[in-house]
C-alpha cells in the first residue's frame, strides 16, 4: 500500500470514528461543542463577553464553517508536512497541532469584530451627543437623549448611562468624562470630552463653531478609520498568499534537487532540524500577522 492511500484511509477511518460516536451530531457540531468546551475552561471572562456578543451580532461561526476551517487547516498542513519530512507520523502530530489553532483563530477573529462594533458604538455616541448638546445645551441632558434614542447597545449604552448617574451623584461632570475617556481610549472620545469640559467651565456661548469643527474631525476620522480597514483587508489576504507560498517553498527545493536527492538529505540529522524550524518560524510569523490584523482595529 502506497504511502498516500495509507493517509488518505487513516483520515477517512477518524472521520468515520467521530461520526459514529457523535450520532446524534453532525461533525461540525462535533467540532463546535469540542471549541466550546476549550473556550470555557481556557477562556478568560473578558473574552467569553467578547465571544457572546459575536453570538448576538450573528456573526459566529456556525458548524459548517468549523467543519471547512479544520479540515483546509488540517489539511493543507498534511499535505505541506508529508511534502517536506515523508514521514506519516510527523505529518499527523502536525495535523493535530495545527486543528488546536483553530480556537485561537477563532478567538482573534471575536476580538476584531468585538472592536469594529465598539468603535461603531463609540461613532454613533460622539456624533448624537454633539447633535443633541446643539438643541439641550446640556451635556448631562444630551448623554440622556441619546441612551433614550435607543441608537446604543451595550456595553456602550450601559456605560454612558454610569456617566449619567456619576454626574448626578458628584454635581459634576468630571469624573464621569475621566471614567468614559479611559473606558475607551479613543481619540475622538477625548477630544470630544475635553471639550464639553471646557464649554462647561466657560459657558456655553459661542459654542456652536467648535462643535461643528468637532462633528467635521469625528466625520473625517471615521472616514480614515473605514479606509484603512479596506487597505487592511487587502494586505491581510496579500499577506495570507505570501505566507502559504513560504510552506510550498520545499517544492521548489525537491523540483530543482530532484526528489531521490532530496530524500538522502532528509536522512542527514541536521536537514529534519532545519525543516523543522522553517515551518514554526514560518507558522510563528502567520499567527502574529493574524493577530496584528484582528487586535489593531480602529487605531488611531
Amino acid at each position: 500500500m502506497h504511502i498516500e492511500e495509507l493517509l488518505f484511509i487513516t483520515v477517512v477511518v477518524f472521520g468515520l470514528y467521530f461520526y459514529r460516536n457523535k450520532k446524534d451530531q453532525n461533525i461540525g457540531k462535533f467540532f463546535q461543542n469540542n471549541f466550546q468546551g476549550l473556550y470555557d475552561k481556557f477562556a478568560p471572562y473578558s473574552y467569553k463577553a467578547v465571544r457572546e456578543k459575536t453570538k448576538e451580532l450573528g456573526q459566529e461561526y456556525t458548524p459548517r464553517q468549523y467543519t471547512i476551517q479544520v479540515l483546509a487547516i488540517g489539511g493543507f498542513t498534511a499535505v505541506v508536512t508529508y511534502l517536506y519530512f515523508y514521514n506519516l507520523i510527523i505529518s499527523i502530530v502536525y495535523v493535530l497541532l495545527s486543528v488546536l489553532v483553530v480556537p485561537y483563530l477563532s478567538y482573534l477573529r471575536s476580538k476584531r469584530i468585538y472592536s469594529e462594533f465598539v468603535f461603531e458604538q463609540i461613532q454613533t455616541y460622539t456624533s448624537n451627543v454633539i447633535m443633541e448638546f446643539a438643541t439641550t445645551q446640556s451635556f448631562v441632558k444630551s448623554l440622556e437623549g441619546v441612551v433614550n434614542s435607543g441608537v446604543l447597545d451595550n456595553p456602550v449604552k450601559s456605560d454612558v448611562q454610569h456617566m449619567i448617574d456619576m454626574c448626578y451623584d458628584n454635581g459634576t461632570i468630571d469624573e464621569a468624562l475621566i471614567y468614559m475617556s479611559q473606558l475607551y481610549p479613543f481619540y475622538i472620545v477625548k477630544n470630544m470630552h475635553q471639550l464639553f469640559l471646557q464649554i462647561t467651565k466657560e459657558g456655553a456661548r459661542n459654542s456652536a463653531d467648535s462643535l461643528e469643527n468637532m462633528q467635521n474631525d469625528i466625520d473625517m476620522l471615521i472616514e480614515s478609520v473605514y479606509r484603512d480597514r479596506i487597505e487592511r483587508a487587502n494586505f491581510h489576504r496579500n499577506f495570507l498568499q505570501f505566507g502559504i507560498m513560504l510552506y510550498l517553498m520545499v517544492m521548489l527545493v525537491q523540483y530543482l534537487l530532484g526528489r531521490e536527492t532530496y530524500l538522502k538529505l532528509l536522512d542527514q540529522g541536521f536537514v529534519p532540524i532545519l525543516l523543522h524550524i522553517a515551518l514554526i518560524v514560518n507558522t510563528y510569523f502567520l499567527l502574529k500577522g493574524e493577530k496584528y490584523y484582528n487586535e489593531n482595529v480602529g487605531a488611531e
